[in-house]
């Protein structure tokens, strides 16, 4: 007895669990307190009484604790299973931690003694209490299972916008021949349609595992301190030469065999001109049919550059090709008017349609009202004359701008990559919104019409063809981030020249791409209302109705996460404490709301696969919410946060997380992810990312599975290094061989896969150097299939940055 009442070692770890277990108890009884006060499960607070009973009884270092604690662990056993049935992911917090406790409470048993009476007595009475735990935990917590509404009244506007605009047919055609890709990838989805399929069949799902690197090409573009890197890039390859642009954009031409490099342009570009990021996604490529083969620039590598500059190569010597424009380049910034380094920023490839160069741009988001202008511009690629400008701001107008003049500030832009059909002589442009992405008050009708929206655009002379808009009066900054893909789509009359539209939903639309008619049904659905423009916002939102989604559904109590019971509490909290209606709840200023999925859900510039030949669709998407809270001008003045180029930027309060949104009533805080502030873990359960195959023939999900393994996350940045698939947050495309074979890496695991299209399963894998947020790109070159990825990362990713080009191909 004597040697249980020293106080060694033992003794003061006894206390030191007993002391965390008691300020876990109270955080437990104060959170889950507010909890119950909010609506939601009476689970923490009761569990917090039962916990903090188990730390009294350790600090008298009686066994009692431990038959306590046991009970509280059996309790939470059934109340997790209750709530959230076998998912192993989202009992991690539940089950995991609680187990983690119990192990350690068991380990004091060496230390402990029988009680007292009166130890016995209170023992007694905390087990009565945990009697009633489960019982009134599942009474309680029904909230969980509701949708927590939004109490702000509704209007219906007179003026809702419509779905599509009346469409011009494009004069018909006797056939829609779709481009051969063949052994080379001329354009960043393959060819302009954008299939991202290749009809090389050398590497099988028999022999896949054989693949081997071959060769590794860096362009020395890394990040300095404090600049936002994080290369996206698909080269192209035509004949010997593949073709690939760095983060900076300096241009290499590299054997498609060996890599070795045949020479490399450098544009120099400031690191001033990053904008959101330091990207160069892709180069667009043009034989010119009239000149002799040995002429300069016969074949041309055209590129935007982050600094604004159109620039034309010569593919064989990347010479500038002098006929275009001044010298070679044509600067951008021309009609744009007086704008920031890095405010208009293009980031990914133009599009070229015949003979015409088209150009859009990325804009700094979160800015200003008055940023730089959406406008969409056609060059001749040839001369790099302008040819037309559609500025929704001069509707009817796409000639030269009068004297003086600017494109018309703050409208809808077109950040990610357009394709294109030579036949139609269209252009497909996925458009975002405007300037501000949260506040609409002062949106142009122009403005209203066309954001969110696919625009078809004649590129003879810029006008609008077609157009459908996927959101209507869109403040959740729902762009569309996908390339359209272009096919020839199933139907009961047999298959239509058609483009297929992924959306940030995970929805996807289908048009007859010549008309702009839906070959998909769309519902228009109510939607909810209130929040800042009740007036202003449409009673109805699109839903496509038989053709597969990808959504999941709205958020519960129930689904939120954490590593342990207190950051899942948090996350339930806060849960509650916004405004949340399901889909499209509308932005307010009181209180945060959370917006599912965030505007990185779904599918962005990675865009779909499409195996043309099995006729199936490929994609992967992602699954987490937003936490955003509209601030108003006097707070956000008041912090002395300004747009970007304005007086004191450079000042700015770092850490706030605050965008000015300057010239409207509000800036925005947007937490992307919803992650907890200490741990960086997001407060939605897992998945966080997918990946499925849709047979276009019976519109069925072949297979859909969460995509990417927790090997790269883990709480406070630190790697959890565990092998097993979570589902994480990707970005960046695949592409699917006739081999039968899925290409992709994309996830946060900075793995590359390749995964069989018939089964989903993975059965390759490699360990990339940086974030693989690139679409992978497929090609021949002296008999040989090569697989090349570039491993740049990306900063919002998280994932590590890197300058590496690499190639794979099964042993020569």
């Amino acid at each position: 007895m004597a040697a249980r009442n020293d106080r060694g070692i033992g003794f003061w770890l006894i206390m030191a669990l007993a002391a965390l277990l008691t300020v876990a108890a109270l955080a437990l009884i104060g959170g889950g307190a507010y909890l119950i006060v909010l609506g939601g499960s009476w689970y923490y607070a009761l569990a917090g009484l039962a916990l903090l009973a188990t730390g009294f009884f350790l600090f008298r270092r009686s066994r009692l604790a431990v038959w306590i604690y046991a009970a509280l662990f059996a309790v939470t056993v059934a109340w997790a299973l209750w709530e959230s049935g076998l998912n192993g992911w989202a009992q991690i917090p539940r089950i995991f931690t609680p187990f983690v406790v119990l192990l350690l409470v068991l380990a004091c048993l060496p230390g402990l003694r029988s009680g007292p009476r009166l130890d016995r007595r209170m023992a007694a009475a905390s087990l009565a209490g945990l009697v009633g735990i489960a019982g009134m935990a599942l009474a309680f917590s029904g909230a969980d299972r509701t949708l927590h509404a939004q109490e702000a009244p509704g209007a219906t506007p007179a003026d809702a916008p419509s779905g599509i605009v009346p469409a011009v047919p494009a004069a018909p055609t006797a056939s829609y021949p779709m481009p051969e890709v063949g052994a080379d990838w001329p354009a960043y989805g393959g060819s302009n349609f954008a299939t991202r399929y290749s009809p090389l069949d050398q590497v099988t799902p028999q022999n896949v595992t054989q693949l081997e690197k071959v060769w590794e090409f860096r362009t020395g573009d890394l990040p300095e301190k404090g600049e936002k890197f994080g290369n996206q890039n698909t080269p192209i390859k035509v004949g010997d030469r593949l073709l690939l642009c760095s983060a900076l954009n300096k241009v290499s031409a590299l054997d498609a065999a060996s890599g070795k490099e045949f020479w490399t342009y450098d544009p120099n570009v400031s690191t001033d001109a990053i904008g959101y990021n330091a990207t160069c996604r892709g180069l667009a490529y043009y034989e010119n049919p009239a000149a002799a083969a040995t002429e300069l620039c016969a074949a041309r590598v055209v590129m935007n550059t982050l600094d604004a500059r159109l620039i034309a190569l010569d593919v064989e010597t990347g010479q500038l090709c002098a006929d275009f424009g001044n010298g070679g380049i044509v600067n951008l910034l021309e009609g744009i008017g007086d704008t920031a380094p890095g405010f208009y920023s293009p980031t990914s490839p133009p599009t070229i349609v015949r003979n015409v160069v088209v150009t859009a741009s990325q804009v700094s988001d979160g800015q200003t009202r008055k940023a730089p202008s959406g406008v969409v511009r056609g060059w001749d690629v040839l001369t790099g004359e302008l040819l037309w400008a559609w500025d929704m701001g001069r509707p009817g107008e796409t000639g030269p701008l009068p004297e003086g003049e600017i494109y018309t500030p703050g409208t809808p832009n077109v950040w990610t990559i357009a394709s294109g059909d030579n036949e139609l002589g269209l252009v497909y442009m996925p458009t975002g919104n405007s300037a501000v992405d949260y506040w609409g008050g002062d949106r142009s009708a122009e403005e209203n019409q066309f954001s969110t929206s696919l625009v078809a655009l004649d590129v003879t002379d810029g006008s609008v063809r077609w157009s459908y808009q996927t959101v209507h009066y869109d403040v959740w900054d729902y762009d569309l981030g996908s390339q359209g893909t272009l096919l020839d789509y199933p139907t009961p009359d047999g298959p239509v020249p058609a483009l297929l539209l992924p959306t940030k939903q995970a929805e996807f639309y289908v048009f007859n791409r010549a008309t702009g008619e839906l070959l998909v049904t769309v519902e228009e659905r109510p939607a909810p209302t209130g929040g800042v423009e009740p007036e202003r916002l449409s009673p109805t939102q699109p839903f496509v109705t038989d053709f597969p989604n990808l959504l999941k559904p709205d958020l519960t109590e129930s689904n939120m996460w954490g590593i342990t019971p207190l950051d899942q509490l948090f996350c339930r909290i806060q849960f509650h404490e916004a405004s949340y209606a399901g889909r499209y709840t509308p932005p307010t200023a009181d209180r945060s709301w959370i917006q599912y999925p965030g505007y990185n859900g779904g599918v962005d510039w990675g865009g779909v696969a499409v195996d043309t030949r099995r006729n199936i669709l490929v994609t992967n998407y992602n699954d987490t919410p937003n936490y955003n809270r509209l601030v108003p001008r006097e707070e956000v003045d008041r912090l002395g946060i300004v747009p970007r180029g304005a007086p004191g930027y450079a000042n700015n309060p770092q850490g706030t997380g605050i965008s000015p949104q300057a010239e409207t009533p509000y800036g925005i805080h947007v937490n992307a992810g919803w992650r907890v502030p200490l741990t960086g873990m997001l407060c939605k359960e897992p998945p966080y990312g997918g990946i499925a195959a849709i047979d276009l023939n019976t519109r069925r999900v072949l297979w859909d599975r969460p995509f990417g393994t927790a090997r790269n996350n883990g709480p406070f940045g630190i790697p959890s290094l565990l092998p097993f698939d979570i589902g994480t947050p990707n970005n960046g495309g695949s592409v699917v061989t006739a081999g039968g074979l899925i290409f992709i890496a994309a996830a946060t695991d900075g793995l590359i896969r390749a995964i069989d299209i018939e089964t989903g399963e993975t059965i390759w894998s490699d360990t990339l150097p940086a974030g693989g947020q690139a679409g992978p790109m497929v090609y021949e070159a002296g008999g040989r299939q090569f697989l090349v990825i570039n491993a740049g990362g990306h900063n919002f990713m998280q994932t590590p940055i890197g300058d590496y080009f690499i190639a794979y191909a099964l042993p020569g």
